[in-house]
């Protein structure tokens, strides 16, 4: 996609976060998308087409806006995972089929989502798919392996067994994301931990404790996505989406020829054989964690290291750190500023990029961003421009 061929995200909106809130979920949606259209310069008989990931129904959000034109579409995990609904925005909009189309993800502690996620348990829900077939869950069940927390930890012990990854390498991924929420004033954990806090922190799976995983969290995060004509009518500025990839199934959680890479490496050469930009343009990285080695499998799939090197690359964490040759996760991250599967990493990609970051801006203002999501057979990915 070039020039005026792309979809633009003209507008972003956030609701209030935290911890068993209390607020129904489709109060943190009106708060979300009621900021996300007027951040675009637009009123809700703007927009054509409502997608959300299978959350709160459309048709309930439209209602409570004023929305009339809207197509009821919850979706569930489709090509490009936890960014299926920002994919087929675009498509929309690319097709002529939308001018402006809402998209949404909400989350609550209690109450629960309508569909499961690549980071939780597999629990029935209409029209979720399963991302495993069933003589792969019996296996998995039988050696007592019940959860994402059990089936990543594996991906992560064999990774560490293969490229001799350690365990404070992966503990540099939680000390980043929690400096960056300290400057979040979201963010549900802001207090800064230390190495041994975080070696300390009490057994998940092994390897994983408990500050290698996300925190669930109440809230709900929307954007518009819009024809690019009307980047001149955006009082905030756009991001133009140049491109993005996605993967689903190939391989379940174990049986890929490669064990321990993931869908994410699919995903990514899906992403950069539709650009002529490379990991090198990329100024700033968000990045799926929930889990903390989802992180470096990220890392790896999109080519800013090599295979087995992803270890080394956040060690330390200079070059993570938000004056470093690549920023990673400038909100907190899921590991600190709350779970809300890929949408706040995509929503601060957007807010970087257009200079309106606020506390957590970067040093030097971004111009490409690459943001992920999603994590075992499930991924997606996106490369946003300003």
């Amino acid at each position: 996609m070039a020039g005026d061929a792309r979809a633009v995200i003209s507008g972003t909106g956030i609701s209030q976060i935290g911890r068993r809130t209390g607020v129904p979920a489709v109060e943190l949606t009106e708060q979300a998308a009621t900021a996300a259209i007027a951040d675009a310069g637009l009123t809700p008989a703007d927009i054509d087409d409502v997608i959300s990931l299978g959350d709160v129904p459309p048709s309930e959000v439209a209602a409570h806006l004023g929305v009339t034109a809207v197509i009821d579409r919850a979706t569930p995990f489709g090509p490009r995972g936890l960014l299926e609904p920002v994919a087929l925005a675009c498509e929309a909009v690319l097709d002529l089929r939308a001018r402006h189309v809402l998209v949404y993800r909400t989350v609550q502690m209690i109450g629960g989502t309508v569909e499961s996620t690549p980071d939780s348990p597999p629990r029935k829900s209409k029209g979720a798919p399963s991302v495993m077939s069933d003589p792969e869950i019996g296996h998995l069940l039988a050696a007592h392996a019940y959860s994402a927390a059990n089936w990543l930890a594996m991906h992560c012990r064999r990774h560490m067994d293969r490229y001799g990854t350690t365990k404070e390498q992966l503990g540099w991924l939680a000390l980043t994301a929690r400096r960056n929420a300290g400057r979040n004033p979201r963010a549900v954990y802001r207090d800064p931990i230390t190495m041994d806090d975080y070696l300390g922190a009490r057994p998940i799976s092994s390897p994983f404790g408990l500050l290698d995983c996300d925190v669930p969290v109440d809230g709900s995060i929307a954007i518009v996505v819009s024809a690019a004509g009307h980047r001149p009518d955006a009082p905030h500025g756009v991001v133009a989406v140049e491109a993005y990839g996605g993967a689903s199934g190939a391989g379940g959680w174990t049986r890929r020829p490669d064990y321990p890479t993931m869908a994410a490496a699919d995903a990514a050469a899906d992403m950069w054989s539709k650009t002529a930009l490379t990991p090198a343009d990329v100024d700033v990285a968000e990045l799926y964690d929930g889990f903390s080695f989802l992180t470096l499998s990220w890392l790896e799939a999109l080519g800013f290291c090599d295979e087995g090197e992803s270890g080394p690359f956040v060690e330390g964490g200079h070059r993570i750190a938000p004056d470093g040759e690549l920023p990673l996760n400038t909100y907190g991250g899921q590991l600190s500023a709350g779970r809300m599967h890929g949408y706040w990493v995509l929503h601060e990609a957007c807010q970087q990029l257009r200079g309106l970051a606020g506390p957590t801006a970067l040093p030097t203002r971004p111009e490409v961003a690459v943001v992920s999501a999603g994590g075992g057979p499930i991924a997606g990915c996106v490369l946003l421009t300003c």
